[in-house]
């Protein structure tokens, strides 16, 4: 067999595909191809990435006494994603987890950005 029978016996085997299933292959194919292409990019990018947070000086200081430890005035808790703060037996004090807890008083709170939640009474 010579290369030009091999071609002839291909285009004879491709024009007896309709060209609608031709079509419709070629657009399968260059989707799966490209799915597969942004996937493994996707993959590749996050392999290097290093994230790391600090804490603003507040907020270490009132992470590291909670409520109980630090004397004064009124103590308020706060999310390190959040807005608002709470004082600790607010029900939105109780959503928060204990790893994104911040503790403060209420002047440091609202010096470090957060506002009182409406829904706590006594704030």
């Amino acid at each position: 067999m010579t290369i030009a029978d091999a071609r002839e016996k291909c285009k004879n085997l491709v024009a007896s595909i309709p060209r609608d299933v031709r079509i419709l292959g070629v657009l399968i194919f260059a989707s799966t191809l490209s799915f597969g292409l942004g996937y493994l990019t996707g993959i590749d990018a996050g392999q290097g990435s290093r994230i790391t947070l600090e804490e603003s000086p507040v907020a270490a200081l009132s992470a590291a006494e909670p409520a109980e430890k630090q004397a004064g005035s009124k103590q308020v808790v706060a999310s390190k994603n959040g807005t608002k703060y709470y004082l600790p037996e607010c029900a939105g004090a109780e959503r928060i987890s204990e790893a994104n807890k911040v503790w403060f008083t209420a002047a440091a709170a609202a010096a470090a950005g957060y506002a009182p939640a409406a829904n706590c009474k006594g704030l």
